[in-house]
């Protein structure tokens, strides 16, 4: 089933509703048809899900007896958290007949118990496990066995790949490898939103992931294909988009996919001709629906911490937020307070350092700061 909406805001249906990335998709497609891993680098919300995702329509296409899998492990906080989630993305899902499946996961899985459901629509088995904490290595283990005894070419891609980096438990990044590099029926995508981490992990020779997968750094949509896409449905609806209001959303955003991608959106669901006016009722519609939530998250940090992130939203990008100039503008506490506050703020993602300089990762809370009062 179409969606009403052409623009979406989440999940991928077809190439239809997923504008460009040509050049991305091409590299990906590559990288994997020839055995090679990869690695996606780009901040959140600029499209590594979509494109992930959009590689894989193209790869099924190509070869529709593939297996892809994806798992996003952005909310797990510890390695058990990482096998658990990684068993249940997994398990279940190499073989079309239940009862082979069944039989391959029950040969396979000895460390621990697992459940089994099906999905009602498809009777695909769907797997979990709760791991004990003495028999992680074990499970993982079994699962990677698992994945190796496929007869099938598999795709795995780990979204937010740097949490594995900052679990409490030792050598996991070793461990991971030391199964990954022994997989050959298998490629990984390691996707990340954390630049220099991401990097630090497959660029440096002390780490145990170094050189094992090709880097592919993700930036914004080409804006002259993004306007065409955005028209096109727009035309097709009736309705028109002005080139104007596109440049206007696409500069004020710095072509950041999700926040161009979610005025388009709600653009698209006022079903009449767009015009400057109705764009500055959309974004203040958006800002004000989000108001609360980010009201209620800055209690959460000091006075002074709160003042930094206004400054830094009230000039849209800083390239220095420790020189004297802005610090004396935006009446800010001594350097070495402001440092501390950028290192919360900077850890927490609520700001975000890019070349041009550290800016507010949610644009829209970025619009809503500007509008607060010091």
């Amino acid at each position: 089933m179409k969606p009403n909406n052409p623009f979406l805001v989440s999940g991928y249906h077809s190439p239809e509703f997923f504008c460009d990335r040509e050049a991305e998709t091409a590299g990906i497609l590559d990288a994997l048809h020839n055995g090679r891993n990869i690695t996606l680098i780009a901040p959140r919300r600029m499209g590594k899900t979509g494109l992930i995702r959009h590689a894989y329509y193209r790869l099924k296409e190509q070869h529709p007896d593939i297996v892809t899998l994806y798992m996003d492990i952005y909310s797990t906080q510890s390695f058990s958290d990482f096998v658990r989630l990684f068993a249940n993305t997994v398990l279940g899902q190499l073989d079309s007949a239940p009862q082979k499946a069944l039989s391959r996961i029950g040969k396979f899985i000895c460390s621990c118990r697992p459940v089994f459901t099906f999905d009602e629509l498809t009777g695909t088995p769907k797997v979990t496990i709760d791991v004990a904490p003495a028999e992680e290595e074990s499970t993982l283990k079994e699962i990677f066995d698992y994945l190796g005894s496929s007869e099938k070419r598999c795709y795995l891609a780990v979204d937010e790949f740097q949490q594995i980096a900052g679990y409490p438990e030792k050598g996991v990044e070793a461990l991971l490898r030391s199964y990954i590099q022994f997989l050959p029926n298998v490629n990984f995508v390691f996707a990340g939103s954390k630049q220099h981490l991401m990097q630090e992990m497959f660029t440096s020779s002390k780490r145990p992931f170094y050189q094992s997968a090709q880097l592919l750094s993700i930036g914004t949509i080409n804006r002259k294909a993004y306007v065409r896409f955005a028209q096109d449905h727009f035309t097709k609806h009736g309705v028109s988009l002005p080139q104007e209001v596109f440049d206007a959303i696409y500069d004020r955003y710095d072509g950041h996919t999700w926040y161009v991608q979610y005025l388009l959106n709600r653009l698209f669901g006022y079903d009449r001709d767009v015009d400057m006016e109705l764009l500055a009722y959309a974004t203040g519609q958006i800002v004000s629906e989000f108001a609360y939530s980010y009201a209620d998250l800055l209690k959460a940090y000091s006075v002074g911490q709160v003042r930094l992130l206004k400054a830094i939203a009230k000039e849209g990008c800083v390239k220095e937020v420790l020189s004297g100039d802005f610090i004396s503008r935006h009446r800010l506490r001594a350097a070495s307070s402001v440092s501390a506050a950028l290192k919360k703020l900077l850890g927490n993602e609520l700001v975000y350092q890019s070349a041009e300089g550290y800016m507010v990762y949610d644009r829209f809370m970025g619009e809503w700061l500007r509008q607060q009062a010091f």
